[in-house]
């Protein structure tokens, strides 16, 4: 998800959004750059996967590098971080309670 959505949760859920935020943006450099090699690695070449796959796992920096590569890419990049960043904020805080409660 985006930084302003993690942090909202995570200063929600109780956690600490200045710590959030460093780790959400170093998510979304090490996911942009690291994007080529494991698109090699793993043989995918549908251009579909790869943008949707970069715009969940690095958000806004992915995204970005994602029209980099391709036009197709860069949409469905778009569309997964939107989607993530729904899905999240939608049910996250929710389902903490009942994943901290589990974990006890």
């Amino acid at each position: 998800m985006t930084t302003p959505i993690a942090m909202g949760i995570a200063e929600r859920i109780g956690g600490l959004p200045s710590l959030t935020s460093v780790l959400v943006i170093l998510t979304g450099v090490l996911g942009a750059v690291a994007a080529q090699g494991i698109y090699r690695l793993t043989a995918c070449r549908d251009p579909a996967a790869r943008g949707f796959a970069l715009g969940i796992a690095s958000h806004g920096i992915g995204t970005a590098r994602a029209f980099q590569i391709g036009e197709q890419e860069g949409a469905f990049a778009a569309l997964g971080m939107g989607l993530n960043g729904l899905l999240t904020a939608a049910f996250l805080p929710w389902l903490m309670p009942v994943l901290m409660q589990w974990l006890r």
